[in-house]
């Protein structure tokens, strides 16, 4: 029951106390992981052919859930995760790109709201954050303006991307309250995973007996597509059945596990999608490349969430944690290409997307 209760305040944000009954119990560790620009049946327990097996243990031990609301863009989704507020309350009406104006369409992260990580604080709890904030004024970010950084808004320690998107290989980080470019053989899905290592473990060594709250905001799998070679080479040539095939596949999987029922019927296509076997096969072979590499940027997160979890089993913490997983909103259709190189191969030279 004080999970249970735990578990609403993490996810409605509408308490600002732990009720006095957990007083009385072990608080559990919160750790809340959450993906960027995914769709839902990527992932194998939703029915996708990306390779997530850690992902797929933590749905097959826990609830996965079938309903769920976003407001379809990074920072305002962000914004109403973080708050409990509709975007617009907490100033995120838009996006963090512009200040429209008005309170509600500042593009910024309002005073006039508190975060979990602020109120977790007054609960007793070690907050951190790894990853991808985007609730920061774009026009603030690079003025260094800090009002609304992470640990200015309730977190102890942060590390990761203060905007809304970087290059994996070469991105601008933020440790804390510091800025600096990004070293030599980097990789930030890696490193958002890595940090998260180092900070369970750095806090269970000073305080062993205090709860911790963890929230790892991924940019995988956002374009640019950028993935490493080895988990690239996983998916070539799985995607070259097709759209058409694939999303047959993904739906008959779907109603295997029993996400669906079999009396359920799979939506029409979007028509302004072409077919598979009208594309050339210059434009197949393309269209296939990058679905691979977004697959491999999956594969590489759930790496990292493997990792997340060992630790706490090391820590002797897991079976004390709650761990939620989500994506801030669905597949993304945007047609990038800024990159020097217009290849498909998932360098850092390059910045695509998928596309619809």
């Amino acid at each position: 029951m004080i999970w249970k209760k735990l578990a609403a305040c993490c996810i409605a944000l509408l308490s600002i106390q732990i009720s006095a009954a957990s007083a009385q119990q072990k608080k559990p560790n919160i750790v809340l992981i959450m993906a960027d620009d995914m769709g839902y049946s990527d992932i194998g327990c939703y029915g996708g052919e990306v390779k997530t097996p850690n992902l797929d243990q933590l749905a097959q031990r826990g609830i996965r859930f079938k309903k769920f609301y976003n407001a379809a863009r990074c920072c305002p989704t962000r914004a109403s995760l973080m708050t409990g507020l509709y975007p617009h309350q907490a100033g995120m009406g838009w996006m963090a790109a512009a200040d429209m104006g008005s309170a509600a369409y500042s593009g910024n992260l309002n005073n006039t709201s508190v975060t979990i990580a602020e109120v977790l604080r007054t609960a007793g709890y070690d907050t951190y954050m790894t990853g991808k904030w985007h609730l920061t004024n774009e026009r603030k970010i690079n003025g260094n303006r800090k009002d609304s950084w992470p640990v200015q808004r309730g977190f102890n320690h942060y590390f990761g991307i203060i905007p809304g998107g970087a290059n994996y290989y070469t991105p601008e980080l933020y440790s804390d309250n510091n800025r600096y470019p990004a070293p030599k053989d980097f990789y930030l899905t890696n490193a958002i995973s890595d940090t998260s290592v180092k900070f369970i473990g750095e806090h269970f060594k000073k305080q062993p007996d205090a709860p911790i709250f963890l929230y790892v905001a991924y940019t995988a799998p956002h374009w640019p597509l950028h993935a490493l070679q080895q988990d690239i080479d996983k998916y070539t040539g799985v995607y070259k059945k097709g759209w058409d095939a694939m999303r047959k596949l993904r739906f008959a999987q779907q109603q295997k596990i029993g996400l669906f029922d079999a009396k359920t019927i799979l939506s029409p296509s979007d028509e302004t999608v072409p077919t598979w076997n009208s594309l050339t096969d210059t434009k197949k072979n393309d269209m296939a490349s990058r679905m691979a590499v977004y697959a491999a940027q999956i594969d590489i997160m759930d790496q990292g969430i493997g990792r997340i979890i060992k630790k706490l089993k090391d820590e002797n913490q897991l079976e004390n944690t709650l761990i939620f997983f989500l994506s801030d909103n669905g597949a993304c259709a945007e047609f990038i290409s800024s990159g020097d190189s217009k290849e498909v191969n998932g360098k850092k030279d390059t910045f695509e997307s998928y596309r619809i």
